[in-house]
């Protein structure tokens, strides 16, 4: 691999976090992401990325190079968590069912906007059923955590459900929370929703270098932006032709018993859907020692990302899982800039390098550049 041709191509962070915080405020529960595909579609237009809509709305563009086949593809999703209005309640406030999962612990005291189907934009508080101390004293410490002990407060005169009609709302109406973006000066961005548009973020930043860069591809990339990863069909229809290979971008679980970090990349070697392609991953491995990226090795017990999707969808390809650091997910979450920046660095040069699928689809015999199991002889 050609490390000064490679090298030409250099992340823009402030054009990273610049495109981050406009994603961040564009409200886009799984269901309701008209709206940022739109914003996604015009920035892949201006910097001039060939991209089309598929039949749900997701969005499927190509970085192209001298060879279209086998394909290769990274995929993130644009849909957030966020939630549906489930009951209107004879007390004038909205009960909620959640898009994703997550649990109403982090929901309680979001501010949020109720979308109608008149196409007003509804304000609201989401409390605990028991918000008062006033009132209930102890008991606002002892009710139980649940999306069945929340309500949402409209910001209206509902004194009952026949108000809340009037006004437009219904039951099935999307219910989207604030961010509550902010980014220090030393470099650390909190914010609901960074999973994951943090990594949509990293993904046109490293688009962007390329382009810039004017580096003509080896071997075509396709760019995923999917719309139902969190609740669970995200990359199940998004792929055509011959895709080998796919990456997933999305957010890594700094927590208390696992490796990842938020100071570099985290590289997933197997989630609650299984191990991903040992072949897949190493290369990825190689990538960051080779050009000397933060990383860290981990394995996920309670998650799954558009990887698992695409093959329960039956296609035939290799997948890994790449990350960003990301602490608190799903519920009020933290990154740094710097772990972006090392993850768009490792796309830049995974888009660019060679495939790694060099073998013909159908040979599932060793590899070469892989240790192979001893010889066996009539003696052993």
């Amino acid at each position: 691999m050609n490390t000064s041709i490679i090298n030409e191509a250099e992340i823009d962070l402030s054009y990273l976090t610049g495109v981050l915080e406009k994603l961040i405020h564009i409200p886009s529960p799984a269901g309701y992401t008209d709206t940022i595909v739109h914003f996604v579609g015009a920035e892949l237009e201006r910097l001039g990325i060939e991209h089309e809509l598929t039949r749900r709305g997701a969005i499927r563009a190509v970085l192209p190079g001298k060879h279209s086949e086998p394909g290769r593809a990274l995929v993130g999703h644009l849909d957030t968590l966020g939630a549906m209005v489930s009951e209107l309640k004879e007390n004038g406030r909205l009960a909620l069912a959640p898009i994703g999962t997550w649990s109403a612990r982090f929901a309680e005291g979001g501010r949020v906007t109720i979308f109608t189907d008149e196409g007003k934009a509804c304000r609201g508080t989401v409390l605990p059923l028991k918000a008062s101390g006033h009132t209930f004293n102890e008991e606002v410490d002892t009710q139980p955590i649940g999306w069945d002990n929340v309500e949402v407060r409209v910001d209206e005169f509902a004194e009952n459900r026949v108000v809340l009609e009037d006004i437009g709302i219904r039951v099935g109406d999307y219910v989207a929370f604030d961010p509550n973006y902010e980014c220090l000066d030393n470099g650390f961005i909190n914010s609901r929703h960074l999973d994951n548009k943090a990594g949509v973020a990293a993904m046109l930043a490293a688009a962007q270098s390329l382009q810039q860069a004017d580096i003509t591809l080896e071997q075509s990339c396709y760019l995923l932006f999917t719309i139902f990863e969190e609740v669970g069909s995200g990359a199940s229809s998004i792929l055509h032709g011959d895709i080998a290979e796919m990456v997933s971008i999305d957010n890594s679980t700094v927590a208390p018993g696992q490796s990842s970090i938020e100071a570099g990349i985290t590289i997933c070697m197997m989630d609650s859907s299984g191990p991903f392609d040992y072949h897949l991953t190493q290369h990825l491995i190689a990538l960051c020692e080779q050009y000397g990226l933060k990383y860290v090795r981990d394995v996920f017990k309670h998650y799954r990302c558009d990887a698992a999707s695409a093959l329960e969808a039956g296609n035939d390809l290799r997948t890994a899982l790449v990350c960003y650091g990301l602490d608190g997910s799903h519920g009020y979450e933290r990154t740094h800039q710097f772990s972006l920046f090392e993850l768009a660095r490792l796309l830049t040069y995974y888009i660019r390098g060679e495939a790694v699928v060099k073998r013909d689809r159908y040979d599932l015999g060793p590899r070469a550049d892989f240790p192979t199991q001893p010889n066996q002889t009539d003696d052993a």
